[in-house]
């Protein structure tokens, strides 16, 4: 019997990134088929989730939509996550918690992220708003402002490149190493990544120009390009201040590299 079966039969879909199996209960059939399709690769057997979240679906006209600002906060030994399509508490000594939504992807997607992100705070990882691919065994993440290439360099990525993901890397601390994980999260390729993860490499800061380089990034600034691509949504300080920890210790045990470079596959070979 498939894992997808015994899920169904359970009520349940538990998908697995990152290493992390939370698995997202819900009495709908046509959901849990709509989860199946959009977490295809990320599908894992229930007996191996570590996390669970019960979503219930609302009707349409009892959520506002998915343009409200998110919001997440501390309220006793609960996060709160709330935006206009879904409002979710999540309890991270259990690993336990309720999801009302729309009957639409998007918002367990976003809700998936954020526990997600609440997940890795403690364990010195994060999300990293990044592509990101592994080629000989080893990782590397692309990071910029928007339009800075992510998706171009993505879509460039020659055969032996495995693509993780074009838009929301999953950087997971092991030791003195970090390594970067596949994710269903697509950006403008429209596709998952590959559910695989290797050590990472290398961090480049995108920048377009008419000829491919890569240059030297200074100290501080490596930081704050850490910071800025690091997604993390809570309202906490004290958790705030261990992700600012967490992306300091990255950009000292990571190389972080600028590389400019034209919309040509030939960049690919300065990448190794």
């Amino acid at each position: 019997m498939t894992s997808i079966a015994r899920s169904a039969r359970t009520e349940s879909v538990t998908v697995e990134i990152g290493g992390m199996a939370i698995a997202l209960h819900s009495k709908d059939a046509a959901f849990r088929e709509l989860l199946v399709d959009r977490y295809e690769g990320f599908i894992s057997d229930s007996q191996k989730s570590q996390f669970q979240l019960a979503v219930d679906l609302a009707q349409p006209w009892a959520m506002t939509g998915s343009d409200d600002d998110v919001r997440v906060r501390k309220q006793g030994r609960h996060w709160l996550i709330q935006r206009g399509d879904f409002q979710a508490r999540w309890n991270p000594a259990s690993g336990r918690g309720q999801v009302r939504q729309s009957h639409n992807p998007y918002a367990i997607d976003s809700v998936l992220r954020i526990v997600h992100t609440l997940i890795l705070a403690r364990r010195g990882g994060f999300l990293f708003h990044a592509a990101s691919a592994i080629r000989d065994g080893r990782a590397f993440l692309f990071a910029g402002i928007s339009s800075a290439g992510k998706t171009t360099i993505s879509r460039l990525a020659p055969p032996d490149v495995k693509l993780l993901t074009d838009e929301i890397s999953y950087v997971r601390r092991r030791g003195d190493r970090y390594f970067a994980f596949g994710t269903p999260f697509a950006g403008e390729l429209a596709r998952p990544g590959e559910n695989e993860s290797a050590p990472v490499a290398t961090l480049f800061l995108l920048e377009k120009g008419p000829e491919n380089r890569i240059e030297a990034v200074p100290k501080a600034e490596a930081v704050r390009s850490v910071l800025r691509n690091v997604l993390f949504f809570a309202e906490d300080r004290d958790l705030v201040a261990q992700m600012f920890e967490s992306a300091c210790e990255f950009a000292d045990r990571v190389p972080i590299r600028r590389l400019v470079f034209a919309p040509d596959a030939r960049v690919w070979e300065g990448i190794h």
